[in-house]
């Protein structure tokens, strides 16, 4: 593996183990940004932190790296969705200012982009 990559793993690791702990640390901040229509936001919020810290330490493993990837790269769009309410909603959240929440979504196709290429295994080489 290139240290871009080892680099980029350690950034999507690190990024999932601290939004994981923060789904329990800080959970009423992400219960309010869970959007209306999803029922149950708490458990929502909970469940996604566990799947969050799972996943993240699935990166550990050559074995498992690729499968959590790609299930790293449906909850970053499942998520997704509490940054799409935040945005279309501003008035919402007059804690954060309006270019913050346009970032977020920026960094979401970031965060999909380095999760996606970091977590792919190398090419077989001739042999």
């Amino acid at each position: 593996m290139s240290n871009g990559k080892k680099m980029g793993l350690t950034v999507v690791f690190l990024f999932f183990l601290f939004g994981g702990v923060g789904h329990f640390v800080a959970t009423d901040f992400f219960v309010r940004i869970v959007p209306p229509y999803i029922p149950y936001p708490r458990a929502v919020v909970w469940l996604s932190g566990v799947a969050e810290l799972l996943l993240a330490f699935s990166l550990l493993s050559a074995r498992l790296r690729s499968g959590a990837g790609y299930a790293l790269l449906v909850l970053i769009c499942g998520v997704s969705l509490a940054n799409i309410h935040m945005w279309l909603h501003p008035e919402q959240f007059p804690e954060m200012p309006e270019w913050a929440l346009t970032l977020r979504l920026l960094l979401q196709v970031g965060l999909l982009y380095l999760t996606w290429w970091s977590t792919r295994p190398a090419p077989a080489g001739p042999g």
